[in-house]
């Protein structure tokens, strides 16, 4: 597996955690259980991703500006996961504050998908694309547990 393909996997959990979210309403036991895997997924994520796929494409000066901005865009989405666990869960606001970090994550995730890979494609190897898949995957791994 290459580093593209691990990073979709979780892209995927995240699209799925965020529909189901959207859906939910008041202070549900369930609207709490998604939240609270939402964010354990998107801060695991960031952090395995900063380290073991942006890191290493800061090297190139082809790749260093879009490393920067993705990280940066991890930073505000943490600002909104923030802001959700400020905010009453029975609150119109709430959703309102749900669906802007939809909103951002998707955002992120298709610029990463269809504009960053391509960039990334033509900097790394094939073995860098394998060796930072492996990295990226334990890192989750180490997160997770």
């Amino acid at each position: 597996m290459e580093i593209f393909t691990a990073i979709r996997k979780d892209h995927e959990k995240q699209r799925l955690l965020m529909k189901i979210l959207v859906e939910t309403t008041g202070n549900s036991e369930s609207r709490q259980k998604y939240f609270t895997e939402l964010k354990a997924e998107l801060a695991h994520h960031a952090i395995a991703e900063e380290r073991h796929f942006y890191s290493p494409l800061m090297e190139s000066d082809n790749t260093i500006e879009p490393s920067r901005h993705a990280i940066a865009e991890h930073h505000e989405i943490d600002e909104l996961v923030e802001k959700l666990e400020n905010t009453d869960m029975s609150s119109s606001a709430w959703l309102i504050h749900m669906k802007s970090l939809q909103e951002l994550v998707l955002h992120h995730l298709d610029e990463e998908e269809h504009e960053f890979f391509q960039q990334a494609g033509k900097v790394l190897t094939a073995a860098q694309k394998q060796k930072l898949a492996d990295e990226y995957r334990h890192e989750m791994e180490i997160q997770e547990s």
